[in-house]
């Protein structure tokens, strides 16, 4: 993504809107988790290593939080990420 808003905000109805924000904050952080973990893995560095990997969690902090704002707004989220367990459960134990 890097910095580029992956929706259109504009066309997304108001009551919609603060949710569709906390979901393109959710994909920014995941984003740059993703390239943090992948520019640790390219560095010999073990110091630059360490830096990279310590952002990077401090990113899936900011995750959590998004997704704990955007789970008080979507009821529909909650229940949809419950029936996502029940059914990794029964695929997998």
């Amino acid at each position: 993504m890097l910095s580029n808003i992956p929706v259109n905000l504009d066309a997304v109805k108001k009551e919609d809107l603060d949710r569709e924000i906390l979901r393109v904050g959710i994909i920014a952080e995941l984003d740059a988790i993703n390239l943090y973990e992948q520019l640790a893995s390219m560095t010999k560095d073990k110091n630059i290593r360490k830096v990279f990997l310590d952002i990077a969690r401090e990113e899936k902090t900011h995750v959590g939080e998004f997704q704990e704002m955007l789970l008080r707004l979507d009821k529909e989220q909650v229940q949809e990420l419950k029936e996502g367990k029940k059914e990794v459960e029964e695929l997998i134990g």
